[in-house]
């Protein structure tokens, strides 16, 4: 179990590092013109960026789950997710928190 927690922890951090990064980018991007660009490839570009933040976060969350269920620790697999979500859901909490303090 002290296996799974820290596989789910680990998990949580890497996505939320993952989506600060992808935020800070699209944040930042107007500072070196990225955002500004007026030309067809703009809504092409966030797209992509769209589906493959999809696959990397389903991949950080669901990927060892899904792996384990299929190997047939069905048990284990629930038990990471689980976890995982607890943990991922802190983090949110934690960032939801400090953006109303940040705010006054």
């Amino acid at each position: 179990m002290k296996e799974i927690k820290k596989t789910a922890l680990v998990n949580s951090i890497f996505t939320a590092l993952y989506v600060i990064a992808v935020g800070s980018f699209m944040y930042y991007g107007s500072a070196i013109k990225i955002g500004r660009v007026n030309t067809f490839l703009a809504p092409i570009t966030l797209l992509l960026l769209f589906v493959f933040s999809a696959a990397m976060t389903g991949f950080l969350i669901f990927g060892k789950p899904a792996q384990m269920y299929i190997d047939g620790r069905k048990k284990e697999a629930l038990s990471l997710l689980t976890y995982t979500l607890v943990f991922l859901s802190i983090i949110t909490f934690a960032a939801i928190i400090l953006l109303v303090f940040l705010a006054r």
